[in-house]
């Protein structure tokens, strides 16, 4: 794929297309890993790929509705909130995402928990 282009502050990432329906595609920043979550009903979300818990790789679970499971144990995480679901307490920093003519733009500037918080 060709560099991002820049829209400051959004970032052109890639085709909805390029990612799967209830999948995910990495971005790697100068925030770090970013999950780019897609669901069923083409709805984009980012957070941080570490799971609250343990730091799994939220991008290798289970996109389900418009949740996520980390692969490691299993936590359940908002992918509209970042926050753990149920009775697990914990959350991730998520990034602001657009579409725009099937293209995927993301903002660096995170929302929700703040830096060195989970």
């Amino acid at each position: 794929m060709n560099a991002p282009m820049v829209t400051a502050p959004w970032i052109e990432i890639c085709a909805l297309g390029d990612i799967p329906a209830r999948g995910c595609r990495v971005v790697q920043t100068e925030r770090g890993r970013i999950a780019v979550f897609r669901t069923v009903e083409d709805e984009v979300f980012a957070l941080d790929n570490r799971c609250p818990h343990k730091g799994g790789p939220l991008s290798e679970g289970i996109v389900h509705g418009r949740q996520v499971t980390c692969p490691l144990h299993n936590w359940v995480i908002g992918l509209a909130d970042g926050e753990a679901t149920g009775a697990d307490k914990g959350g991730v920093r998520r990034f602001p995402v657009r579409l725009e003519d099937g293209r995927v733009f993301l903002n660096l500037r995170h929302i929700g928990k703040e830096e060195g918080r989970s």
